[in-house]
């Protein structure tokens, strides 16, 4: 991101509330104008991060700090979100809010055009095609002549 992502943060279980700010945003389809979580972990502003392209929840902690809770971002052909909430040990993601931004979220993010559409266009090259002479050594995953991601 370039930048230093750094924040503040409290692990004290604060009840959360996140409030949808561009109500038509995609990833807010099907959500009520704010929602809350019981038990969460608080972060606060500043949050070192760049300028998103849009913010769509801001959160209120109940000790009174707010945070850019969910971010979107443009990166080169990828459609990025930034999503707060979640922490190992509070039950979030069981959350059918939580579980609705996620699901829209995916659905947003996804550009299959900019999926590599033919092995081709990621070639394995051999070693005897090197730019400079190769002597392979150590293990192998792919086998003789195997091209492209799997």
């Amino acid at each position: 991101m370039s930048t230093p992502c750094n924040l503040t943060w409290r692990e004290a279980g604060e009840r959360e509330w996140l409030w949808v700010t561009p109500r038509r945003h995609p990833i807010a389809r099907w959500l009520p104008d704010h929602f809350e979580l019981e038990q969460e972990e608080m972060y606060g502003e500043p949050f070192g991060v760049p300028e998103p392209l849009e913010t769509v929840f801001i959160s209120w902690f109940q000790s009174g700090e707010v945070f850019l809770s969910g971010l979107t971002y443009k990166r080169g052909a990828g459609n990025v979100f930034y999503f707060r909430p979640g922490h190992e040990i509070y039950p979030t993601y069981y959350d059918s809010n939580v579980k609705t931004v996620l699901r829209n979220a995916v659905k947003w993010a996804h550009n299959p055009e900019a999926r590599i559409k033919d092995v081709h266009d990621a070639p394995n090259v051999p070693v005897e095609s090197a730019l400079e002479p190769l002597t392979a050594r150590g293990p192998k995953l792919h086998a003789d002549g195997e091209e492209g991601f799997r």
